[in-house]
């Protein structure tokens, strides 16, 4: 993983809340950095006062078979990506990531300090990593997610079952921002409004922003910016 820290960490003893930004297929630790311009857009943004200080954290979320498969955290190919999502990445995200973030660095530690938001199939890991731990994540965001009927059993482990279950709970203490946001010619537009109206339905408290375009970088580093914005407040 990559950890961005803010430009005054070094100075004191401040404690800061911290983004956890997952990549998509044919993606890894680097993609939001290289096709993002995660740091120009966030300088910017504090430039302006746009945004508050935190810590940004850029996790490897691949599934590798071996440390052979991983060979220095290569990119998978989207379809390998897509058929090998096995759920041992996802329910390992908290106690390998979160864990030794909280350890290394001067984070604050409880749910409302936190935020995970990701594109495409990383924006489906932050709905059912957000929603496998409850009480961890105090800001969701799903960027063009990959999401299928959570009523049906799901095609990938059973870490990816019961999301409607998971769902109530979750929002039975809710995210103080959840935000589902996606392209009207994105390949996901329409499991994204079913799962939009699934939620208005059982009334979880939620935004869901559509711009004009396609599953593409111009809209996810759209939605990152908003995302960035509305954190910490």
């Amino acid at each position: 993983m990559f950890v961005y820290l803010p430009e005054g960490y070094y100075r004191d003893d401040t404690r800061y809340p911290v983004l956890y930004l997952l990549h998509g297929a044919r993606g890894n630790e680097l993609s939001w950095m290289e096709k993002g311009q995660l740091l120009d857009r966030i300088d910017s943004l504090k430039a302006i006062g746009a945004m508050e200080e935190c810590i940004v954290v850029l996790p490897n979320v691949n599934q590798y078979d071996n440390e052979s498969d991983y060979g220095n955290g290569r990119c998978k190919a989207a379809f390998e990506s897509l058929f090998k999502v096995d759920g041992s990445t996802e329910s390992a995200f908290v106690r390998d990531v979160v864990a030794v973030v909280d350890s290394l660095y001067r984070t604050k530690r409880e749910k409302n300090a936190r935020a995970i938001a990701g594109l495409s199939i990383g924006g489906m890991q932050s709905i059912y990593i957000s929603a496998g731990f409850p009480d961890t994540f105090g800001y969701v965001g799903a960027f063009s997610p990959m999401i299928h009927n959570y009523v049906m059993p799901s095609p990938y482990s059973k870490f990816y079952n019961f999301l409607g279950r998971k769902l109530k709970t979750q929002f039975a203490d809710p995210p103080r921002l959840y935000a589902v946001m996606t392209g009207e010619k994105d390949y996901f537009i329409l499991p994204v409004r079913c799962y939009d109206k699934r939620l208005t339905r059982k009334g979880y408290a939620h935004e869901l922003v559509i711009n004009p375009g396609a599953h593409e970088w111009y809209n996810w580093t759209d939605f990152c910016e908003r995302f960035l914005q509305k954190l910490w407040k």
